[in-house]
């Protein structure tokens, strides 16, 4: 069977790396050394390039074999291949999710890629009681997760907006969205891990056993092992979702009442935030999925050629709840400053407000619009510099926001577990700030290259401001850029490099370590 055009493409990608794919070793025996491997699943030699791509659609990077595991075992004997080739073998693993990375952290040039959707669909397993849990693999969907225990009357605590994305994908970076003020990111609801290690070893962690290994895997952007299977909290989950949309055209007023809310006891459920810059119609879009409070004077509100800011927030409840419900949603309204004709709101099913996004997924493609580039920026910025960062980038760098949402809203920073390899901002109230946009033209306002410029240029005006930015979903061309992100954390996560994955083989595309060249110290 002869190599495809696109092996010989990653067998030269290898070399563009830094050496052959493995020292004095024929590129055909090298192919051949993986046929040989006894799995449950299988290896593709030239099917290869559906894994070449990822959400962000910014960068291809051609692997020379994937793999589509039957079973855990299949990932592990993989890896272990690789690690006993030594470190003269520059071949590398990349665990590939749904694919929803934005700069080629999911793909390995010349090397391997997992498919861990491939892993055979274990059933997932719930546990009801006192501390109930579910079991999932690391390939599983959290939608799928959300239907199967929703069957129990539960559910995770924590989610990221979008729920077609993996389980170990979220894992390995944080998982945030609008509940994380109260119950932290998705990192922070793990009760066990099993991890296949850069050495091919199976290992199961949590906090009380291996737990050096469990937390450097949470938000450890695939560094220390894939993660195979995942045992989450869960609490009870409700039926229904009151929705709700107010807007903002002070920003103080908007800060200020998405703070408050997030320290109270008695608040909402999911709070989030968005900008919307020089946008047109914006109550007229939310009336084909939200009912206005003062339809009249809603309809004699104008948004046209201002920045405003929008608070959306969901209070759960069961219908035999909704008195008390409505209560608590008026009473929480009572104290916000929004501005009053913007009050919009809906009754959904839990399953619907949590799988929101998938819908407008579903839209966007049937246009061939989701798979265009997505040059998106996700910040974590400090309170106290929320301010003099908003006053510059809304409305003065960025000029509109037709492209895409802008998110922008507050966590609490004890909530999250510094045990873990994710860095946030030293402040007990910080803030997420996503620009998400999409990029579907070659030239002008919309295109890759006008949106990563204007993405420069608030990373740059923040560094001379001297705001404290971390960035979430990072990915950084040196070694210094990446020890100004970890900061004194960075001893600590080259020690677990060196431990877990030694050679450097897991997740290159994240571009933090290059094979065979791994720092010994910090």
């Amino acid at each position: 069977m002869k190599p495809s055009i696109l092996q010989y493409l990653a067998f030269f990608l290898s070399f563009a790396f830094g050496g052959s794919t493995t020292a004095h070793m024929p590129y055909q025996d090298v192919l051949a050394s993986f046929r040989k491997l006894p799995l449950e699943g299988h290896f593709s030699f030239h099917d290869v390039s559906t894994v070449a791509w990822d959400f962000g659609n910014l960068s291809s990077f051609m692997p020379a074999v994937v793999l589509h595991p039957g079973s855990v075992d299949d990932i592990a004997t993989t890896v272990r291949h690789v690690f006993l080739k030594g470190e003269q073998s520059m071949l590398t693993v990349a665990a590939r999710g749904h694919g929803h990375s934005l700069q080629g952290q999911c793909q390995a040039a010349g090397g391997i890629v997992i498919k861990m959707e491939s892993l055979p669909a274990a059933r997932i397993k719930v546990r009801s009681g006192a501390s109930p849990y579910v079991d999932a693999s690391g390939g599983e969907l959290w939608i799928n997760v959300l239907h199967e225990t929703f069957k129990y009357g539960l559910a995770p605590k924590s989610w990221t907006d979008y729920l077609h994305l993996t389980i170990g994908g979220t894992l390995s970076n944080a998982g945030v969205s609008g509940q994380t003020f109260r119950h932290g990111p998705q990192i922070s609801n793990v009760k066990e891990l099993e991890i296949v290690t850069g050495r091919g070893d199976i290992v199961t962690c949590s906090h009380e056993q291996n737990s050096d290994l469990f937390h450097a895997a949470l938000g450890g952007l695939g560094q220390f092992g894939i993660i195979t299977r995942a045992r989450i909290a869960l609490e009870p989950a409700p039926k229904m979702v009151r929705w709700i949309r107010v807007l903002y055209s002070d920003f103080t007023s908007f800060t200020e009442d998405q703070e408050m809310l997030i320290s109270a006891v008695r608040t909402f459920d999911y709070i989030e935030g968005f900008v919307i810059i020089n946008r047109t119609g914006i109550l007229n879009n939310w009336r084909s999925s939200f009912n206005p409070q003062d339809p009249v004077w809603a309809s004699q509100f104008k948004t046209d050629g201002t920045v405003l800011f929008c608070l959306e927030m969901t209070k759960n409840y069961n219908p035999e709840e909704v008195d008390n419900m409505e209560q608590e949603v008026n009473n929480l309204l009572y104290q916000l400053r929004y501005i009053p004709p913007s009050l919009f709101h809906t009754d959904v099913t839990y399953i619907e407000f949590l799988d929101r996004v998938h819908s407008s997924e579903v839209k966007l493609r049937a246009k061939g619009m989701w798979e265009v580039p997505h040059p998106w920026l996700n910040l974590m910025i400090p309170k106290s510099s929320i301010h003099t960062f908003a006053r510059e980038v809304f409305g003065k760098i960025l000029k509109d926001s037709n492209n895409g949402p802008i998110l922008l809203y507050p966590v609490n920073k004890s909530r999250w577990d510094n045990r873990t390899s994710v860095v946030i901002p030293d402040e007990e109230v910080f803030y997420l700030v996503g620009f998400l946009p999409s990029a579907p033209s070659s030239s002008g306002p919309h295109s890759v290259e006008q949106t990563m410029n204007l993405n420069n240029q608030i990373i740059e005006f923040s560094d001379k401001a001297g705001i404290r930015v971390k960035q979430y979903l990072p990915k950084y061309n040196s070694e210094l850029e990446w020890k100004d992100h970890f900061e004194a954390r960075w001893e600590t996560f080259v020690r677990r490099k060196n431990a877990y994955d030694p050679l450097a083989i897991l997740a290159p595309g994240q571009g933090i370590f290059q094979k065979a060249s791994l720092p010994l110290s910090s």
